[in-house]
């Protein structure tokens, strides 16, 4: 098997490459470049040191994936014919993607690899900033990056950063994290004769003139906390410092019984700011709702029995377990096809065993009318349910009899159950119709509090107490409420 041999140009000029290097340069044949972008290559031809560059690879393709692995393929196929010499801008290991991709195909028996050192443009880099990265450093390839993936608290490099183009990527996503006056460093040819550290404002990183294959862009680890707060490892900080020997005596006090009704408060009022279609509401709402969740995990991990990481691991993978349509081979075409595989899911999640009934898994706290309607809609979908609305139409009519009778019974008992019966009849005939039970009754809440407030407005024009109105005065600014509307 013929060995590829790689080596390290260093960060910038000739300065930077080693002796031994230099030495294995000189009798290297056949000689590759990835690119002769580089200021050690006008060294190689003085040196009348013959190569063959791939840089007219990149101009046949849109995507840098494709030109690295048309580079590998090229050197692998020359590889047959036997030893290859290939030379990387930097070292060899850092940053270089054909090198990881030869690295695979020695996994495949293709060629073998061996790698002959070069200088990292990291050394220079570190000496360009004055940093030390023992204080945590992150290297990020500014062509391919994901925002999640930058930490802002630790000393972070994106290279690659060699166009406008580039640079205003990284721009947009920290500035979605960071002000725009924010300060980064650009730093070009670092370690050489002309080596250049501008600092300035984020939003003025895409607009500098100075950008080439030997740019990199520093940005230095967030100290000020308030800059952090949109950040999860912050606000899970918080709550645990809340819940803490130092922290709040309430917070401390709490267990997962005592904010049982806390949660149920913020979920209502989160459903009052969608009502009203107001996105900061909602936000601060979603935030109350979030705290329940992060409390409830904090107790756990305070009680040794689970953390936010096994809710939050417990619930990707239920997400990508349950939708293989996305992440598998399954194939779902309409929303009814996707819960019917979810349904089946389940179902082959709870494994063998007695079979429990189909309304198990309908929670009993739920609100009387929301758990009603989960109720019936659970019983339809095995066929427990009429196909027209007629006949609910008569049960209604049969509850509100027996309701009726009832009212004249003397027994408390039966007028609640009969009551109860009525309710859930008019919740399936709202079913039937499309009708979401608690949404309505939340609307005709709010059309009862609207027209009251009227009558009360009347009221207080006329400067004589609600108390000395009859109900039938009181029921004519109820009417005018009513046109009104």
């Amino acid at each position: 098997m013929n060995t590829i041999y790689v080596f390290g140009l260093g960060a910038g000029d000739v300065e930077q490459l080693p002796v031994g290097v230099y030495r294995k340069l000189k009798q290297a044949h056949p000689l590759f470049l990835r690119t002769k972008e580089h200021p050690a290559v006008k060294w190689l031809e003085e040196e009348g040191i013959a190569f063959t560059s791939f840089d007219e690879v990149y101009e046949k393709h849109e995507q840098f994936a494709d030109v690295y692995a048309e580079i590998v393929d090229r050197l692998t196929e020359q590889a047959k014919r036997g030893d290859v010499f290939y030379a990387v801008p930097g070292h060899p290991l850092v940053a270089e993607r054909t090198v990881q991709l030869l690295f695979e195909a020695e996994r495949r028996g293709v060629c073998r690899i061996v790698i002959q050192g070069g200088q990292s443009f990291l050394d220079a880099l570190f000496a360009a900033v004055r940093i030390d990265p023992i204080e945590g450093f992150q290297l990020l390839d500014a062509t391919a990056f994901h925002d999640e993936e930058w930490s802002p608290s630790l000393h972070t490099v994106f290279c690659q950063v060699y166009d406008s183009f580039v640079a205003s990527n990284v721009k947009l996503s920290l500035m979605e994290q960071l002000p725009d006056n924010y300060p980064v460093y650009i730093v070009t040819a670092a370690g050489t004769k002309d080596e250049q550290v501008k600092r300035v404002p984020l939003y003025e990183l895409d607009r500098q003139t100075a950008l080439d294959n030997l740019t990199s862009v520093y940005v230095p680890p967030v100290k000020d906390e308030p800059l952090l707060y949109h950040r999860f490892e912050t606000l899970r900080r918080v709550i645990a410092t809340l819940r803490g020997p130092n922290g709040c005596p309430w917070d401390r006090k709490q267990t997962h019984a005592s904010l049982k009704r806390y949660l149920l408060e913020e979920a209502y009022e989160l459903l009052e700011a969608i009502d009203e279609d107001d996105d900061d509401h909602m936000v601060e709402e979603l935030g109350d709702v979030l705290l329940q969740v992060m409390l409830h995990a904090q107790i756990g991990a305070d009680r040794g029995v689970f953390s936010i990481d096994d809710v939050i691991r417990t619930l990707t993978a239920k997400m990508i377990r349950r939708h293989p349509h996305v992440f598998g081979d399954v194939t779902a075409e309409t929303a009814e096809q996707v819960v019917a595989n979810w349904e089946k899911i389940k179902e082959k999640e709870k494994g063998g065993g007695r079979p429990e009934s189909i309304l198990a898994d309908i929670p009993k706290s739920l609100p009387g009318t929301m758990r009603a309607y989960e109720l019936q809609k659970k019983a339809a979908k095995v066929g427990f349910d009429w196909d027209d609305a007629a006949p609910i139409w008569q049960k209604v009519e049969e509850e509100m009899a027996e309701f009726r009778t009832e009212t004249s019974g003397g027994r408390r008992d039966r007028l609640v159950g009969e009551f109860g019966d009525l309710l859930f009849a008019l919740i399936n005939l709202a079913r039937y119709y499309g009708i979401q039970p608690e949404e309505a009754l939340q609307m005709a809440n709010d059309k009862f509090a609207r027209r009251f407030a009227y009558i009360e407005e009347q009221v207080r024009k006329s400067g004589r107490p609600i108390t000395s109105f009859s109900l039938a005065e009181l029921d004519r600014f109820w009417e005018e409420a009513k046109e009104n509307e």
